[in-house]
C-alpha cells in the first residue's frame, strides 16, 4: 500500500513538469521564428523548401519545421537562388493572419489541418547551437496548389481567376 501511495505521490509531482514542457512548445510556435529558403525544385504542385527553426528544445524546433514551412508558404514566401525561383506569400494581402486568427490557430494547431499539405523528405539535416537555442534546418515539401485551393475554399484568399 505504501509503494502505491508513494507512485501517486511522485505522478502527481512530475506532471507539471510534463505540462510545463507543453507549453513551452506551444509557446515557441506562437512566436512562428523561423527562415525558409528554397531548397530545389519539387514535384509538380509543391515547394521544395529547407526552413530553419529555433527553440531552447532541438526536439521541439524539429518538430516545428513542418508547421514553419507551410506558415512560411502562407504569409512569407521565400527568396530564390541556385536555380529556385522566388516565391511570394500566398496571402500576400496584409492583415490577413490577423483577420482570420481564428481559422489560423485551428490550422496550426497540434496535428491541425497543416500536417496534410506538409510531408518531410529526410531528418534535420543541419542542428546549430545559437547561444541557448538551437537552429535546426530541415528539408520538406510543401504542397502549394493543394494549400492555395484549401485557403481559397475558406474564404481567406481570392483565387487566381476573381481578378483584382
Amino acid at each position: 500500500m505504501r509503494k502505491i501511495v508513494y507512485l501517486f505521490m511522485v505522478m502527481l509531482l512530475c506532471m507539471p513538469v510534463f505540462a510545463g514542457s507543453k507549453k513551452k512548445a506551444d509557446k515557441d510556435t506562437e512566436l512562428f521564428r523561423y527562415e525558409l529558403e528554397c531548397a530545389g525544385n519539387g514535384t509538380q504542385g509543391t515547394y521544395l523548401v529547407k526552413v530553419w527553426s529555433y527553440s531552447k528544445n532541438k526536439k521541439v524546433a524539429t518538430e516545428q519545421c513542418m508547421k514553419n514551412a507551410v506558415h512560411g508558404v502562407i504569409f512569407k514566401g521565400f527568396t530564390g537562388g541556385d536555380g529556385c525561383v522566388a516565391q511570394r506569400a500566398l496571402a500576400a494581402r496584409a492583415g490577413v493572419e490577423q483577420e482570420y486568427a481564428d481559422y489560423f490557430k485551428t490550422f496550426f494547431g497540434d496535428k491541425g489541418e497543416y500536417y496534410k499539405y506538409v510531408s518531410t523528405t529526410s531528418a534535420p539535416t543541419e542542428i546549430v547551437k545559437v547561444g541557448k537555442q538551437y537552429k535546426v534546418g530541415m528539408i520538406v515539401s510543401v504542397k502549394k496548389d493543394e494549400l492555395r485551393k484549401a485557403l481559397e475554399q475558406a474564404g481567406v484568399i481570392r483565387s487566381l481567376g476573381s481578378g483584382f
